[in-house]
């Protein structure tokens, strides 16, 4: 098991959005997702968001916020314990270039017609509703999603 952030950071209705296309085998590639990583060792999942953030965009976060936490649970990767977090407060400017991936500004209402996974659209609904915090579960075999289930923190 590994811990892991995922921060969308927003920016006039729009999320910022990372197609993995900058690694192959990776668990993601070709997907749309937020950006985040692994946290390392005696890092906080906001430490670790905060730094992500900055590593992969150039944007410094001034302030975030917790939206939960998704038990990322697979048959053929590693599960992850994924802390979610949203800025809209931030400082710097966004790199042109990511070595994980391609980076853009999509509109929130977009993000339901992207390749994601099928369980991310099950959380953005959660963050569009603007709801409280929640645990997730997402079970997945391959990239099919066989079960999922959550309640508000």
């Amino acid at each position: 098991m590994r811990n892991t952030t995922l921060i969308y950071i927003i920016k006039d209705g729009k999320y910022l959005m990372l197609n993995r296309a900058g690694k192959k085998h990776d668990l993601n590639e070709g997907k749309w997702i937020g950006v985040g990583g692994k946290a390392e060792e005696g890092e906080t999942p906001e430490r670790c968001a905060i730094r992500e953030a900055y590593e992969e965009t150039g944007l410094t976060l001034t302030k975030i916020r917790f939206r939960g936490i998704v038990y990322f649970i697979s048959d053929e990767y590693e599960t992850e314990y994924m802390f979610l977090y949203t800025s809209d407060e931030f400082t710097g400017e966004l790199r042109p270039e990511s070595d994980e991936g391609i980076l853009e500004w999509i509109d929130i209402d977009r993000v339901d017609s992207l390749n994601i996974w099928e369980g991310d659209r099950l959380f953005f609904d959660l963050l569009k509703k603007d709801s409280a915090p929640f645990e997730m579960e997402l079970r997945y075999e391959g990239d099919k999603l066989v079960h999922s289930e959550y309640h508000f923190i």
